[in-house]
C-alpha cells in the first residue's frame, strides 16, 4: 500500500513539476527584451533576473528545515499560488524597478516549489537507484522549461508580452491545483532526519557536499549569466526573432530532458563524479564559442551541444546530493543544493550586466567559461580527497 502510495505522489510530483517549469519557461526569451521597453540598462536586466534567485537563496533553507519536520505539500501548493498571482502582476509593470520587485516576489514564491518537490522525489529513491529517480525528476523539469521558450517566443510574437504572462500565471495556477487535489503528505517523506541540528556551516564541512556545492555555484553562474544575454546577444547581433530566440533555448533545454532519464540511469552504473567532471568541463568549454557564432544554426547547434552536456551533470550531481542529504534531512539538503543554484544564478546575471557594459558582451562569455572551469576543478579536487 505504502508502494502504490508512493507511485502516486511521484506521478503527481512529475505533472505538477512539468506544468509549473512549463509556466516558467514561458517568460525566458521575451524578459530580457520587454524589460529594455521599460528602459532596463544591462545592470538592470541583470538585477531583473537575479532578483529571482536572490529571493530562493534567503528563503530556501528556512523552507527546507520546516519542510522535513511537518510536511511537503502545502509549501508546493502554496508557492505555485503565490508564484501565479505575482506572475500576473507583470502587466502592470511600468518600470525596470517594479519588474524588479516582482521578480523577488516570484523567487520567495519559488523557494517553496522546486526545492521540496526535489526532496519528495530524493525521500522516494530506493539506495543504489538516486541516478534513475532523480533523473526522471529532471525530465519532467527540464520538459516543462524546455517547452515554455518555445510557447512563450510564439505567443510573444502572435499576440503580445500579455499573452505570455496569462500563460504563465495560468499554468502556475493550474499545478497548485494539481497539488492540492492530488498530492498526499506521506510519512516516508517526512522521516526522522539522523542529525537535526546540522547547520549550513556543518554541512559544508562534508568535503563531497562542498565541492558539489561550489561546482553548483559556478556552473548556475554561468547558466545565469547565458540566460540573461544570449536573447540579448541574438537579439542584437544576429537580429532573430523572439520565435528563433525561443527555440535556441527551448532547443537546449529540451535536449538536456530527453537525455535525463537515460543519464539517470548511467549515474547509477559508472562513478558519478566522472559524469560531473567530464559534463562541466563541456558545458564550460562551449561558452567561449558563443562570441564566434554567426548564424541562428550555429548557435541552434552550439546550444543543443550545451543541453547534452548539462543533461551529462545534472543526474549524477543530484544523486551525489541526495546520498549525502540522507543524514541530514532531505529538505533541507536539496534546499542547500539549489540555493547554490539561486547564488550563482543572482550572481552571474549582475556580474555579466556589469561586465557587458564594462568591456563588451564578448568578454563575458570568455570570463564566465573561466569560472566555470574552476568550479568543476574545486569539485574534483574536494572529491579526491574526501
Amino acid at each position: 500500500m505504502i508502494a502504490k502510495q508512493n507511485r502516486q505522489v511521484f506521478s503527481i510530483l512529475l505533472l505538477s513539476s512539468f506544468v509549473s517549469t512549463l509556466g516558467l519557461g514561458i517568460i525566458v526569451p521575451v524578459l530580457p527584451v520587454y524589460a529594455e521597453t521599460l528602459g532596463a540598462s544591462g545592470i538592470w536586466i541583470g538585477l531583473i533576473f537575479s532578483g529571482f534567485s536572490i529571493a530562493r537563496f534567503f528563503v530556501m533553507p528556512f523552507v527546507g528545515k520546516i519542510s522535513d519536520r511537518s510536511g511537503r505539500k502545502n509549501f508546493i501548493a502554496s508557492g505555485l499560488f503565490l508564484y501565479a498571482a505575482v506572475s500576473f502582476i507583470f502587466i502592470f509593470a511600468e518600470t525596470p524597478g517594479v519588474l524588479t520587485v516582482l521578480r523577488f516576489g516570484q523567487g520567495f514564491a519559488a523557494a517553496m516549489i522546486i526545492p521540496i518537490a526535489q526532496a519528495y522525489a530524493g525521500e522516494l529513491a530506493p539506495a543504489n537507484s538516486e541516478g534513475k529517480y532523480m533523473g526522471i525528476f529532471s525530465l519532467a523539469l527540464f520538459a516543462g522549461f524546455g517547452v515554455g521558450p518555445l510557447v512563450g517566443g510564439g505567443l510573444n510574437d502572435l499576440y503580445g508580452m500579455d499573452c505570455s504572462i496569462y500563460a504563465l500565471s495560468g499554468l502556475t495556477f493550474f499545478a497548485g491545483l494539481l497539488v492540492c487535489f492530488f498530492l498526499t503528505d506521506i510519512q516516508d517523506c517526512r522521516k526522522s532526519v539522523s542529525q537535526p541540528d546540522k547547520t549550513i556551516f556543518g554541512v559544508l564541512r562534508n568535503r563531497v557536499v562542498r565541492g558539489l556545492i561550489v561546482f553548483r555555484s559556478t556552473a548556475a553562474m554561468c547558466r545565469g549569466a547565458i540566460i540573461a544575454f544570449v536573447p540579448i546577444f541574438a537579439y542584437y547581433e544576429l537580429q532573430l526573432s523572439s520565435s528563433e530566440i525561443g527555440i535556441i533555448i527551448s532547443g537546449n533545454i529540451l535536449v538536456t530532458a530527453i537525455l535525463q532519464a537515460p543519464f539517470g540511469v548511467l549515474a547509477d552504473k559508472v562513478e558519478r563524479k566522472k559524469l560531473v567532471i567530464i559534463g562541466g568541463i563541456i558545458f564550460s568549454s562551449l561558452i567561449l564559442i558563443i562570441p564566434l557564432v554567426k548564424t541562428f544554426s550555429q548557435l541552434f547547434v552550439l546550444s543543443l551541444f550545451s543541453g547534452v552536456s548539462g543533461a551529462l551533470v545534472l543526474p549524477a550531481a543530484t544523486a551525489i546530493m541526495v546520498q549525502e542529504g540522507k543524514a541530514y534531512g532531505m529538505g533541507f539538503s536539496m534546499s542547500l543544493f539549489n540555493m547554490s543554484m539561486s547564488f550563482g544564478l543572482a550572481v552571474g546575471p549582475l556580474l555579466a550586466g556589469f561586465l557587458s557594459e564594462a568591456f563588451g558582451l564578448s568578454f563575458v562569455f570568455y570570463l564566465f567559461s573561466l569560472i566555470g572551469l574552476l568550479g568543476i576543478g574545486f569539485f574534483a579536487l574536494n572529491y579526491h580527497r574526501s
